[in-house]
């Protein structure tokens, strides 16, 4: 009887421990119910409510990883895109700050013309997904119905640089992943930049400002001279006169050489990403290049590519900057491109790298010889 009894009280104690298990997940998983649960507005004007305390993420699409290594914790990132294994470090600040996301579990394809992959993202488990696989609202909810997990809409707006969009984008990371404060700290950052290039710049008369062409744009791939644009957000930066804008051209272009003999700009720049092609083109063509002033004074220089699975920030800004000293000397004698890239660098992803990146683009920010 006293040996029953015992198995009794044994099996009793079993099962309230067991309840008492019960009871506390239950607790915990309540507690990211309606209590720390929070409701944000993405980019394209979703609600989209969030469980408390989120641990681990996914980036997913052009660009997006990019804007969460700016704020976020790193080492909480789940799993990352092929694309970004494949192609590695290269034209990637933010993975050259961040070597250790090469090695994650691959979550997809990746690339803008591939499509999340919700198998391989629930495979890592993350709290939520945030995304740049933007073609419409519809196919967000999608991706959010097919994993059960929010899905955040983030954009880098129309601008680019200086959008409120990318303002946005990276106050929902902040606000998200509780990094509230580091994101309060890059978007301050980005707009002290802006007011700096704007008071270095916006005083100078038109007359006194020399026309410049931007060319070789990459535009889905390596272009010559030809490719251009009016409306260039970073010649905007500096308050820039640009010569396809003054001849009424608001949007990217394949310009006509002989428009461009016709405009003859004081200054080109050329994106690094297309010197190559201009090289060539000029083995083919001295001629034309000597038409034109800028080639004929020596003043061609070369920019930064800051596209490469969408907009770097971070080297879109010191390009601005290089824009600006090439432009405005007197206004920029108080600045070493270099050590400026790298204050730039510091502050958004943590690391010095300019030497880095210049490495893979002749050397860096220069004044080009033909």
């Amino acid at each position: 009887m006293r040996k029953f009894c015992t198995i009794i009280v044994f099996l009793s104690a079993v099962i309230s421990v067991w309840a008492g298990g019960q009871a506390e997940g239950a607790a915990s998983a309540g507690s990211r119910k309606p209590a720390d649960t929070i409701t944000v507005t993405d980019c394209m004007d979703r609600d989209v409510s969030i469980p408390g305390n989120p641990e681990h993420f996914v980036a997913i699409g052009p660009g997006c990883l990019r804007l969460y290594c700016y704020v976020g914790d790193v080492e909480k990132i789940a799993g990352i895109e092929q694309l970004e294994v494949k192609n590695g470090p290269v034209g990637r600040p933010y993975i050259k700050a961040n070597p250790q996301l090469l090695d994650l579990p691959v979550i997809g394809p990746g690339g803008p013309g591939n499509a999340p992959d919700p198998e391989k993202i629930l495979e890592v488990l993350p709290d939520v997904i945030f995304t740049l696989y933007n073609s419409d609202a519809s196919s967000v909810e999608e991706l959010q119905h097919k994993t059960g997990i929010p899905v955040v809409a983030l954009s880098y707006g129309e601008t680019e640089v200086f959008d409120p969009m990318l303002t946005h984008s990276l106050e929902l990371i902040g606000k998200i992943t509780g990094n509230e404060a580091r994101a309060e700290e890059v978007i301050g950052f980005i707009d002290s930049c802006s007011k700096d290039l704007q008071s270095r710049t916006e005083d100078i008369a038109a007359a006194d400002k020399p026309g410049i062409y931007f060319g070789a744009m990459s535009m889905r791939g390596a272009h010559g001279i030809e490719s251009t644009r009016g409306n260039y957000s970073l010649f905007q930066a500096v308050n820039a006169k640009n010569v396809v804008e003054e001849a009424g051209i608001k949007t990217y272009v394949m310009l006509d050489k002989e428009k461009l003999l016709d405009m003859d700009p004081e200054i080109i720049l050329l994106d690094a990403g297309g010197l190559a092609n201009v090289r060539e083109d000029y083995s083919a063509n001295t001629q034309f290049y000597n038409g034109l002033r800028a080639f004929k004074n020596d003043q061609v220089y070369m920019q930064l590519p800051y596209n490469y699975y969408y907009t770097n920030i971070d080297i879109a800004l010191c390009d601005a900057y290089f824009i600006g000293t090439v432009l405005y000397p007197d206004r920029f004698d108080d600045m070493d491109i270099a050590e400026k890239s790298d204050e730039i660098f510091q502050k958004l992803l943590g690391k010095k790298l300019y030497s880095q990146v210049a490495s893979e683009y002749y050397g860096g920010y220069q004044k080009l010889t033909f």
